[in-house]
């Protein structure tokens, strides 16, 4: 059905199962991270998100195969308790850092965002998080860094799409400085109350939600800060039709499709497209950022 800002969470989802998780949450916190209490804040949009059970069956997490189903079908298998980050380049303090030790400190918050898939399909997404620039502060930025280079697990044992040597894995992404260091650019360790699900990225990955989703990487285990563009996977395989930037634009089209509308998950078989927002809605906090840019050059 059409998204209703009237609606509550517990309309979205049946109250008992949404007490439920909230109760196996309390009965699992051993096995989370500790963090403190969430807070809701400003950056939150004023949407229902999608159902938790469409925001974890209907995804792109190509490590585990390429259809939208195969995340949530493969997944389960993923290790995600021990985990590290490993942290370098342009910075003070690098290291292996694992997880408890990445969120240490950090204000944990319920972001509600839009999601954009470069496909044109969007969703409304509540994920708990922290911004970026706080942990890229911790380990101190030296000067003269200019971009965040960013790397997912390579576990093909565990991952059944890596074992597709066709494709250049590990996947890779990064954002320039800028980006990374902004408000809205979190790293999310959760949804929906829970920990975040294998097949949404588990147990930590980036959101930029101005940008298209491919941008989001998951599973990460390594960051560095570099003076240079890093390379990006999609934009190595497919420089023609994926940028560097990727910032949801509908006035500039994919090669294939049009990006001027999108297509909401749970619309329903008549819920229709709607029109695509410049820079995902998120226009009024990031456009300065590209000021004197030609957004149709650097896509």
């Amino acid at each position: 059905m059409p998204f209703r800002p009237d609606l509550r969470w517990s309309d979205v989802t049946p109250e008992a199962l949404f007490l439920n998780r909230r109760q196996i949450i309390a009965g699992a916190a051993a096995a989370m991270v500790a963090t403190p209490a969430l807070a809701r804040n400003k950056w939150s949009v004023d949407q229902t998100p999608n159902t938790f059970e469409e925001i974890t069956s209907y995804n792109n997490f190509y490590e585990f195969g390429w259809g939208k189903e195969d995340p949530v079908t493969y997944a389960g298998a993923l290790t995600t308790d021990p985990w590290s980050i490993e942290i370098g380049g342009m910075v003070d303090k690098p290291g292996r850092y694992d997880l408890a030790d990445v969120t240490k400190g950090q204000t944990i918050e319920e972001r509600i965002y839009r999601f954009r898939c470069v496909e044109a399909w969007s969703m409304v997404v509540p994920w708990h998080g922290f911004e970026l620039a706080g942990l890229l502060n911790r380990v101190g930025v030296q000067p003269g860094a200019k971009f965040v280079a960013f790397e997912t697990l390579l576990r093909p044992e565990e991952m059944p799409g890596q074992r597709d040597s066709s494709f250049p894995w590990p996947y890779v992404e990064g954002l320039r400085l800028d980006e990374a260091m902004h408000p809205l650019t979190i790293l999310a360790t959760g949804l929906y109350d829970q920990p975040m699900p294998n097949q949404n990225g588990a147990p930590i990955r980036l959101v930029v939600p101005w940008k298209y989703g491919f941008k989001s990487i998951k599973s990460i285990v390594k960051i560095t800060l570099t003076d240079k563009m890093p390379p990006t996977t999609w934009n190595i395989l497919q420089p023609q039709e994926y940028g560097f930037y990727a910032n949801v634009n509908p006035e500039v089209d994919h090669p294939r499709w049009s990006q001027a509308s999108e297509r909401p998950i749970g619309g329903g078989l008549f819920g229709g497209r709607v029109d695509t927002l410049m820079f995902n809605g998120y226009g009024e906090h990031v456009a300065a950022l590209y000021t004197g840019q030609d957004l149709a050059a650097d896509y």
